[in-house]
């Protein structure tokens, strides 16, 4: 296994284990993502294979976390059970976030419009709250508003938050208030791609995804391409 950066397409990821893989992904506190020398988030990862994904392919899919947590009606959601048989995007992150967490969700609602209707009706988006004592279900649906009123929103416990995203290879930690009163909530930046066929991520996108990869692998992943 190699350190590496991950300039282009068809890589793919060794997950031998959720901690090596932890440790491997950068961590952000939304205030940019740590990056080696020359401004790319580094990955361990074997040689490339042939993906049609242009996302990062998982050599060992994560299965969907076991997570009920409240969404943006302030009703009980099971991500596993509502989600179960869906393509499904999953991103962790809070509404107080001044750059990486609204980018990347609206990289991620620009290349959903690209899609024609019947497809993008496939694909659900869900945002998981790493500051669920702020990002209340009302103020989520209005964060999330802005970039699809169809992007599912989650909040609750953070214990189980945290929980959740360790077997995934996305680290939370607990929100910090800054002295000017802001709170800052470090979180892996990482996008995963659930398929339908068994419920499991299998690609993997960095913070600097472009909207380009996205649109380019939605329409796949709406189908139920597998890397």
């Amino acid at each position: 296994m190699i350190r590496t950066t991950l300039p282009g397409r068809g890589r793919r990821i060794a997950a031998a284990t959720a901690p090596a893989l932890a440790a491997a992904l950068a961590l952000t506190a939304c205030g940019g993502p740590d990056k080696d020398t020359t401004g790319r988030q580094t990955v361990a990862v074997k040689e490339s294979n042939h993906s049609p994904y242009q996302g990062t392919a998982l050599s060992r899919p994560f299965a969907k976390p076991d997570l009920v947590l409240t969404d943006t009606d302030g009703k009980p959601f099971s991500l596993r059970q509502q989600t179960a048989g869906k393509p499904m995007l999953l991103f962790f992150g809070y509404t107080s976030c001044p750059d990486v967490c609204p980018t990347t969700m609206g990289d991620v609602a620009v290349a959903m419009k690209r899609l024609p209707a019947a497809e993008r009706d496939k694909v659900e988006v869900v945002f998981v709250s790493t500051d669920p004592q702020r990002d209340t279900p009302k103020r989520l649906r209005s964060w999330l508003d802005a970039f699809d009123k169809h992007f599912i929103g989650l909040t609750g416990d953070l214990a189980k938050v945290k929980q959740a995203a360790k077997p995934l290879g996305i680290l939370v930690e607990d929100p910090v208030v800054n002295k000017d009163g802001t709170v800052t909530s470090s979180h892996g930046a990482q996008v995963l791609a659930f398929l339908p066929s068994d419920d499991k991520a299998h690609v993997l996108y960095l913070s600097q995804s472009s909207v380009d990869v996205f649109a380019h692998d939605l329409p796949l992943l709406a189908k139920g391409v597998r890397p």
